[in-house]
């Protein structure tokens, strides 16, 4: 685990400060314009998605390090790659970019509120050293600071961060793939054995939260770009912020294997997810 351990924390400053140099603070105060779009995304991320994936965790009996492993990623915020996707999909970006933005800075908070609380549901003891207050000090030297630096880096130089933007999604895209790299390397031996373990849990909890999401999306927000975009922040989290937090409370590989296993499946699910559209377009 030493590989991951290191670079998981040095990649996830990484992509939030490139989160942070997308974001302006319009990003922000948009929400205030159409607050229901923006709660209704919010809810479906923040509470929704935690209790589908504990419901999938107890109905499929999941071992313990499978079952909180499952709880990170639920946990984890949508990503850059969220979207991305959400363009690639005609969805609402602007929607996309501010529910990324908001959940990315809470989630120093939720993340460890979720996980420990599920933790305890399940049975998983976590070591007395680790608080909740302790994770979410190094989570915020790694997801909050990053991101403000990089809202001032862009507020100083706007249109040079504007044309290199698509570059630095990119980059951010590539600093994913190589912490999930280095996993696999790192456990080539054991990871099928994971895998196979958390393939259908992460399968279960990724479709479900999906169609989930593009339902109450449907009943709730103003339109079907809003609809698209909220489908896919649900489906597409964090997997680099998803390891860190793993690596920051448990030693043992198998917590992060539902993050692996997760990575994999929501791109393929997200893709379909637009052909599907496409095709019913």
């Amino acid at each position: 685990m030493g590989i991951v351990t290191t670079i998981a924390p040095i990649c996830l400053a990484l992509i939030m400060l490139g989160l942070g140099l997308g974001l302006s603070v319009k990003d922000f105060t948009r929400i205030l314009r159409v607050p229901k779009d923006f709660f209704v995304g919010f809810f479906s991320q923040l509470v929704i998605l935690p209790i589908v994936a504990l419901g999938v965790a107890l109905i499929l009996n999941l071992s313990a390090p499978l079952a909180v492993g499952l709880m990170i990623i639920a946990a984890a915020p949508g990503g850059v790659t969220s979207n991305v996707l959400t363009k690639f999909a005609n969805g609402d970006v602007a929607l996309s970019i501010s529910l990324t933005a908001v959940v990315s800075l809470i989630s120093i908070i939720s993340v460890p509120f979720i996980v420990i609380t599920s933790a305890d549901i399940l049975g998983v003891k976590i070591s007395t050293n680790i608080s909740m207050t302790g994770i979410a000090l190094k989570m915020a030297l790694v997801v909050t600071v990053p991101v403000i630096i990089g809202m001032v880096i862009r507020g100083f130089a706007e249109n040079f961060i504007l044309s290199k933007i698509n570059i630095i999604n990119k980059i951010t895209g590539w600093l994913f793939v190589f912490v999930f790299a280095a996993i696999w390397i790192e456990e080539k031996d054991n990871i099928l054995t994971y895998l196979i373990e958390a393939g259908l849990a992460v399968l279960t909890l990724n479709v479900v939260m999906m169609t989930l999401a593009y339902i109450v999306a449907k009943k709730f927000v103003s339109g079907i770009p809003q609809q698209k975009c909220i489908t896919l922040e649900c489906g597409l989290q964090n997997g680099t912020l998803a390891v860190f937090v793993a690596t920051l409370i448990f030693d043992d590989i198998a917590y992060m294997m539902p993050t692996a296993a997760y990575a994999l499946t929501m791109y393929i699910t997200g893709f379909i997810f637009i052909y599907i559209l496409r095709k019913s377009n």
